[in-house]
């Protein structure tokens, strides 16, 4: 996984988009945009709520990002990926289809 800094432009909120594609095999694109510097956090769970991959742990400057999953290893099957920026938190669903 990587992390790319798609855009310095300042958005005007937090936003975690749908992944695409979505279903995906093996390999998906997330992006999301940050309006503050903050201690970001973007994982990946599993139907049963374990914790799969973590792809962003870091501090990142306000801006939008764009992440490369790869889910080599995964079974197919419904995970769910969720983003936690300072105060904000929002999930999404994704399905992988081998």
């Amino acid at each position: 996984t990587s992390v790319n800094q798609i855009s310095s432009v300042i958005p005007d909120r937090f936003t975690l988009t749908q992944n695409y594609p979505n279903p995906f095999n093996p390999s998906t694109q997330i992006e999301f945009k940050i309006s503050q510097s903050a201690s970001t956090i973007l994982k990946v769970y599993n139907e049963l709520g374990q914790e799969v991959a973590t792809l962003v742990n870091e501090h990142l400057a306000p801006g939008s990002y764009n992440v490369h999953f790869v889910a080599d290893g995964l079974s197919s099957g419904v995970y769910f990926y969720r983003l936690t920026s300072g105060t904000h938190t929002e999930s999404k669903r994704m399905l992988l289809l081998k």
